[in-house]
C-alpha cells in the first residue's frame, strides 16, 4: 500500500470511529450515508475547508502543517500513538527516494548479549520488522515456541501462522490485533522498509487473520503491560512486560518480563528457570560429544 493509500484509509477508518455525538454535534435524525463522521463535520471541528480535508483524506498530506495536523487529530479523538501515527504519514508522504534503506538488524553487541545474560528476568530483543534477534537463557525459555524454527525466529509470522499461536498465547486474538497494529505504527515510521513491507505481504497472502486485522488501520505503541502465555512446559504464566528502546541501535527493542513476587506465576518462573537450566545442560553436553565423536587427523612425518 501507498503512503497515499495508507492515508486515506487511515483517516476513514478513525472518522467512520467517531460519532456526532461524541463529537458534541447536533443530531438532526434521518439517515447518514457514512459510519461516524461526515467529512465536512471532520473539516468543521478542524478549522479547515471542506476542499482541504478532501485533499488530504485522498492522501495528498504533503506539507500539512503542524497545528493542521494536531487539528485534525483532535477532530477525529486520535490517542497519542494514533496521532504519533498520522504525524508519521505526514513526515513519510514525499516521493521515496530510489536508495535503499539498510537491512534490519538481526544481532546486537557483545556487550548487549552481556547485559541480557546477566539480567535475572527473561529478556529478548526484536527489531521493527518483528525479528527475534536476540534473548538470554531465560528469555529463550519463555519463547521457546517461538525459537523452535527452522528459519529466523519471528513473533509476527508465529502469532499468524503457526497453530501453537493459538495455544500459547492465552488471549490469541488479543495478541493478533497487537502484532498487526505495532506493525502498522512501524510501516508508517518507514515505509521504505522493505523487508516489512514483504512480511506485511506474507500474512497478508497467508493469514485471513492478519487480512482482518490489519484493515482496522490501529496502531499500536508497545511500552508496557501484562499478558499471559500457556507455556508448553510450565503451563498459564502471568507476567509483567516493560519495553526499552536501544540508543544507537535503530529499531531494536529490548523487552523484559517479571511477575510478582509470592504468586503462582513466580513459582512457575522457578520452575521455568529450572526447565532452562536442564535444557542449557543437556544441549551443552550435545556439543561436547559431537566434539569427541569427531574423527581426529594424523599426519605421518
Amino acid at each position: 500500500m501507498s503512503t497515499k493509500d495508507e492515508v486515506r484509509e487511515f483517516l476513514i477508518s478513525r472518522r467512520a470511529n467517531v460519532t456526532p455525538e461524541q463529537a458534541g454535534l447536533p443530531d438532526f435524525g434521518g439517515e447518514r450515508r457514512v459510519p461516524g463522521l461526515r467529512r465536512e463535520e471532520v473539516a468543521m471541528l478542524a478549522g479547515v475547508s471542506v476542499d482541504y480535508y478532501t485533499r488530504l483524506e485522498r492522501g495528498n498530506i504533503r506539507g500539512a502543517s503542524e497545528s493542521v495536523l494536531n487539528a485534525i487529530a483532535r477532530a477525529l479523538q486520535l490517542d497519542d500513538v494514533e496521532r504519533a501515527h498520522l504525524f508519521d504519514l505526514a513526515r513519510t508522504a514525499p516521493a521515496a527516494p530510489t536508495a535503499r534503506r539498510g537491512r534490519p538488524q538481526r544481532s546486537v553487541r557483545e556487550s548487549v548479549r552481556r547485559v541480557l545474560d546477566n539480567l535475572a528476568v527473561p529478556a529478548i530483543v526484536h527489531n521493527a520488522t518483528q525479528d527475534l534477534v536476540a534473548a538470554n537463557l531465560m528469555g529463550r525459555a519463555l519463547y521457546a515456541p517461538h525459537f523452535d524454527t527452522q528459519r529466523q525466529p519471528n513473533i509476527a509470522r508465529f502469532v499468524f501462522l503457526d497453530p501453537r499461536a493459538r495455544d500459547y498465547y492465552v488471549d490469541w486474538p488479543q495478541a493478533r490485533r497487537t502484532v498487526a497494529a505495532i506493525m502498522r505504527l512501524e510501516a508508517g515510521r518507514d515505509p521504505l522498509n522493505r523487508e516489512l513491507t514483504a512480511l506485511i505481504g506474507e500474512l497478508s497472502a497467508c493469514s485471513p487473520q492478519f487480512r482482518k486485522d490489519w484493515a482496522g488501520h490501529d496502531v499500536h505503541s508497545h511500552r508496557t503491560g501484562v499478558k499471559s502465555f500457556r507455556h508448553p512446559e510450565v503451563g498459564v504464566v502471568e507476567v509483567a512486560f516493560d519495553v526499552f528502546e536501544m540508543p544507537g541501535e535503530a529499531g531494536l527493542s529490548i523487552v523484559t518480563y517479571s511477575v510478582d513476587p509470592g504468586t503462582e506465576s513466580a513459582d512457575k518462573f522457578a520452575l521455568l528457570a529450572s526447565w532452562a537450566a536442564t535444557r542449557e545442560s543437556g544441549a551443552t553436553g550435545d556439543r561436547a560429544r559431537a566434539e569427541s565423536a569427531r574423527p581426529t587427523t594424523t599426519t605421518n612425518d
